[in-house]
C-alpha cells in the first residue's frame, strides 16, 4: 500500500510554496485553487476555465494511478465519463457540420472534472473551504445587484458588452437565470445548518447565517427574480422538510413559509409581474405566435418530441438539433419560425442527439448521484440539494449543459460527494489516498 499524506486544516505561504518538495503542500494547493473556482463562478466564465486547467494541471502530480483507476469503477465516477463518450460517439451518425458536432461536444467536457474532483476531494479535509468561498462570492455578488439595481449604468455587464447594451436593474454580471440559481442554492442549503446551530442552542450563529439566507431570498424577491428559481425553491425547501425536520416541526415550517410567501406576493409587484407570465405566455405564443419565455419553450418542445419519435434508440447524432429546427421551420412565422440548437429541456436535449440511450445514461447518472447522497451530514445535505436542484431546474433548461448550472453541478457534488465518500469510509473508497 502507497504511504498515505496526512494533511493538516492550516495553512501558511510557507506550506504553500513547499509543494515542490512537500506532498501535503500539493494537496494545499489543489485545495486553494478548487476554492479559487468556486469564487470566480458567480463572476466569470473565463476565470473558471483558466482556474479548471490551473487544477488538473496541479492534481496530475498527485494522482495515485492504481487508486485512481479504482475510484473510476464506481457509477457516480463512470456515468459522467459515459455522457462524455456517448456525445463524442454521437459525431459519427450525425448529419450536422464537423464545426457544430465538436461544438456540441463541447458542454460534456467539464463532467470529466466530476471523477477528479471525486477522488482529490476524498483525500482533502478542506472541501467545506469551497462551499464558505462560494457563499462568501455570492453575497458580494448580492451586494452588487443592490447596486445595480438602483443605478443599472454601475453594472460590469454594461462595460464588458461588445455591442450595445440596455441595462438591467439588479444583473451586475451574467443573467438573471444565473443568479437566481446562485442565490436560491445558497439560501436553502443554509437551512442545514441554521437547524443543527438551533439543536444546540447557538443562537446567534444561527440568528447570523438566518439574516444571510434571508437576505438571499430578499434580493430574489424584490430586485432580480427567475421563474425558473420560484417553481424549484418550493421544492428544495420541501425536500429539506421531510429529510431533516420532525413531522410537527415541519408542517410548522411549511405553513410559517406558505405565510411568508403570501406576504412577499402582495409586497414585490415584480413578483406578481413574473409569476403572471407563466399565465400570459402559453397565450402570447401559441394563439398570437409572438415569441415569449415559457410559450416558445412548449414550441421547443413540441418540434423535440416529433424530432424524437423519429430516432428513438440512438438520436440524430451530436450537434444535430439546430439543423433539425431550421428543417422544421421553412415556410413559418413569428414565434413559429424561430431556430435555436438547445430545446430549453435537458431530457430532450439528450433525447434529441442521443436518444433513448442518452436519456438513460442522463437519468442513471442522476440516480447515482441522488443515492451517494444518502444519511446525515451538511455535505451529504449540500450534494443532494445541487443534484435536486439540476434534475427540476432541467425541466425548463439544459441546465447539465449550460456553463454556469453545469459547472455548479460538477463542483458542487464534486466537492460535497468526495466529503462525503471521506466521512463515511466508503469500502469502495480507493486505497492509499491521503489523508485517510
Amino acid at each position: 500500500m502507497t504511504e498515505t499524506v496526512r494533511t493538516q486544516p492550516g495553512v501558511s505561504f510557507a506550506v504553500i510554496m513547499s509543494a515542490w518538495h512537500d506532498p501535503a503542500a500539493r494537496i494545499l494547493n489543489i485545495d486553494l485553487v478548487t476554492v479559487l473556482i468556486a469564487i470566480l463562478l458567480p463572476w466569470s466564465t473565463t476565470g473558471v476555465v483558466i482556474a479548471a486547467v490551473l487544477w488538473v494541471v496541479a492534481l496530475v502530480p498527485t494522482l495515485e494511478v492504481g487508486a485512481f483507476l479504482r475510484s473510476l469503477k464506481r457509477p457516480i465516477c463512470l456515468l459522467p465519463i459515459a455522457m462524455f463518450a456517448l456525445a463524442l460517439m454521437g459525431t459519427l451518425w450525425s448529419e450536422a457540420p464537423w464545426g457544430e458536432r465538436l461544438y456540441a461536444v463541447g458542454p460534456t467536457v467539464k463532467l470529466l472534472m466530476l471523477p477528479l474532483l471525486l477522488y482529490h476531494c476524498e483525500r482533502s479535509p478542506r472541501g467545506v473551504w469551497v462551499f464558505v468561498a462560494f457563499l462568501a462570492s455570492c453575497m458580494l455578488l448580492m451586494a452588487a445587484s443592490w447596486i445595480a439595481d438602483f443605478n443599472p449604468d454601475l453594472s460590469l455587464k454594461a462595460y464588458l458588452s461588445r455591442g450595445p447594451y440596455l441595462p438591467v436593474n439588479g444583473i451586475f454580471v451574467k443573467n438573471y437565470i444565473d443568479q437566481g440559481q446562485e442565490f436560491t442554492l445558497c439560501a436553502v442549503a443554509l437551512a442545514y445548518p441554521i437547524v443543527a446551530l438551533l439543536r444546540a442552542n447557538r443562537i446567534w450563529l444561527a440568528a447570523l447565517l438566518a439574516a444571510v439566507a434571508l437576505s438571499l431570498l430578499v434580493n430574489m424577491m424584490f430586485v432580480v427574480i427567475s421563474r425558473t428559481a420560484l417553481v424549484t425553491m418550493p421544492i428544495m425547501l420541501l425536500v429539506f422538510a421531510l429529510l431533516h425536520l420532525r413531522w410537527r416541526t415541519a408542517v410548522v415550517a411549511l405553513s410559517a413559509a406558505a405565510l411568508l410567501a403570501v406576504a412577499v406576493w402582495y409586497a414585490s409587484p415584480q413578483l406578481r409581474v413574473r409569476v403572471s407570465k407563466f399565465f400570459t405566455d402559453y397565450h402570447y405564443t401559441m394563439v398570437e405566435n409572438n415569441e415569449s419565455g415559457m410559450g416558445s419553450r412548449l414550441l421547443y418542445w413540441q418540434r423535440s418530441l416529433q424530432f424524437f419519435a423519429k430516432a428513438p434508440v440512438i438520436g440524430h447524432g451530436t450537434g444535430s438539433t439546430r439543423g433539425l429546427f431550421e428543417q422544421a421551420v421553412v415556410g413559418e412565422l413569428g414565434a413559429r419560425a424561430l431556430v435555436v440548437s438547445n430545446p430549453h429541456n435537458q431530457t430532450l436535449n439528450m433525447a434529441v442527439q442521443w436518444g433513448v440511450i442518452g436519456v438513460i445514461v442522463l437519468y442513471a447518472m442522476w440516480l447515482a448521484h441522488l443515492l451517494l447522497f444518502r444519511g446525515e451530514g451538511l455535505a451529504p445535505w449540500i450534494g443532494l440539494l445541487v443534484v435536486v436542484q439540476n434534475i427540476f431546474t432541467s425541466l425548463f433548461n439544459s441546465h447539465l449543459f449550460d456553463f454556469h448550472e453545469g459547472w455548479m453541478y460538477v463542483l458542487g457534488v464534486g466537492v460535497a460527494g468526495g466529503m462525503t465518500l471521506r466521512a463515511r469510509g466508503d469500502d469502495a473508497a480507493p486505497q492509499g489516498t491521503a489523508g485517510k
